[in-house]
């Protein structure tokens, strides 16, 4: 069996791919869930989903109050140790905190997950201008510049894949959700090299994005330089950050 179609399934545990899912049903949206409610959104049965919620409880990652089930703090620990045992966020933190404190704005980098981006590292040099930009915020990645610099350098047919399963957003009145003219802004990423994404996936938020590559070329991340847009119209963020974010991808380049 290749092994691009994964592992079989005889190798595999289905009570913790199970368990993740009932972790992972939770969210900003449902904060709190019923047994009845993890399992609609599991596909588990009712007594699974309790089983695997009272199990979840007595190891510490979930609080149980009445009828209601909700994550505790203890989940945490899943996202930090990937953050503190990974290489990329290790790698990057360093030459964000120079590159934000260069430009007296927000930096930050991500990687692709499904069609999310969640970011693994980010500096905000004194700037708030945006709660997503932490390490661990998972936002749509079709409406960020760092989403759309990974989606540049999918295969054509991943893109196609991504594109055809997707149900955009309109977010504010800048997202774009037409997906031709998505597939058109992935196309100029590639092209140019860089994303810019202009208050798409927050109004006053803007962003340019590139790709980081690994030595063989492949692109493992990408990083950005956000900036409240009151302050730098959307004809000047190339021109005053893209030099900065191009000079330390070239110096991430032989790290990662």
């Amino acid at each position: 069996m290749p092994e691009a179609e994964g592992p079989l399934k005889r190798d595999m545990i289905a009570g913790l791919e199970k368990g993740l899912q009932v972790i992972e049903a939770f969210d900003q949206e449902r904060a709190r869930l019923t047994i009845s409610e993890v399992a609609q959104r599991t596909g588990l049965t009712r007594a699974a989903a309790r089983r695997y919620l009272i199990t979840l409880a007595h190891l510490g990652y979930i609080r149980h109050e009445q009828k209601l089930f909700s994550l505790t703090p203890k989940v945490l620990r899943l996202g930090q140790s990937y953050l503190h045992s990974a290489r990329l966020p290790r790698i990057v933190q360093p030459l964000l905190y120079r590159l934000a404190y260069s430009l007296e704005e927000a930096a930050s980098a991500g990687v692709l997950d499904h069609d999310e981006l969640v970011c693994v590292a980010a500096v905000s040099a004194g700037r708030v201008v945006s709660a997503t930009l932490q390490p661990g915020t998972r936002v749509p990645a079709f409406c960020t510049a760092n989403g759309r610099v990974l989606l540049a350098s999918l295969p054509q047919q991943e893109i196609d894949a991504l594109l055809a399963r997707l149900q955009p957003e309109q977010i504010t009145s800048f997202t774009i959700v037409n997906k031709e003219r998505l597939l058109l802004e992935v196309a100029r990423t590639r092209a140019q090299g860089y994303a810019i994404v202009d208050q798409e996936l927050e109004l006053g938020l803007r962003t340019i994005a590139v790709p980081l590559r690994n030595f063989r070329g492949d692109t493992v991340a990408a990083m950005n330089i956000s900036v409240h847009a009151a302050r730098i119209p959307v004809e000047e963020i190339v021109e005053r950050c893209l030099p900065a974010l191009l000079k330390a991808q070239v110096e991430l380049a032989a790290l990662l």
